[in-house]
């Protein structure tokens, strides 16, 4: 599985820590910046450009880091198919993509130390999609994208 990182200023230590742990499970990851803690980068940027990797079928799922991990992911999931979620433990990871079918995980490198970002990224990986009850769930939230013109059609 390809995944794709992106990250701000703030968060570059712990996408460099992901990618090794992610790197030695196994998985092949892209970079999709920012490398440099010293020069100030615009999270919406990073987080647009990891959803839209996913949406173009370079990366089957990404990771987002900012400060918060709430504005990576509001920037992401402004892209149709798109489903970005905030977590800051394996329980809510693994619970997004059994339910949610999420399709990025984010979070806050200001909240979150790099043992336990491992173990969400792990829980979110591990997790399968359930499908069922859910799958009606998640229909309904791209009904809402296409409500508002923004699903594929």
């Amino acid at each position: 599985m390809k995944v794709g990182f992106g990250c701000d200023h703030v968060a570059v230590e712990l996408k460099n820590i992901l990618m090794e742990h992610l790197k030695e499970r196994g998985y092949e990851c892209v970079d999709y910046g920012t490398d440099d803690p010293n020069v100030k980068t615009n999270y919406p940027e990073k987080g647009l450009a990891v959803a839209e990797a996913i949406k173009r079928g370079e990366v089957d799922k990404g990771v987002l880091i900012c400060g918060t991990g709430i504005g990576i992911s509001l920037a992401a999931n402004k892209v149709p198919g798109i489903r970005a979620a905030v977590c800051s433990e394996p329980y809510s990871a693994k619970l997004t993509v059994e339910h949610n079918n999420a399709n990025i995980i984010a979070m806050g490198a200001r909240v979150v130390g790099s043992e336990l970002a491992k173990m969400i990224v792990d829980a979110f990986f591990d997790a399968q999609f359930q499908g069922g009850r859910h799958a009606m769930r998640v229909d309904m939230i791209t009904d809402i994208e296409r409500k508002y013109g923004y699903a594929d059609k």
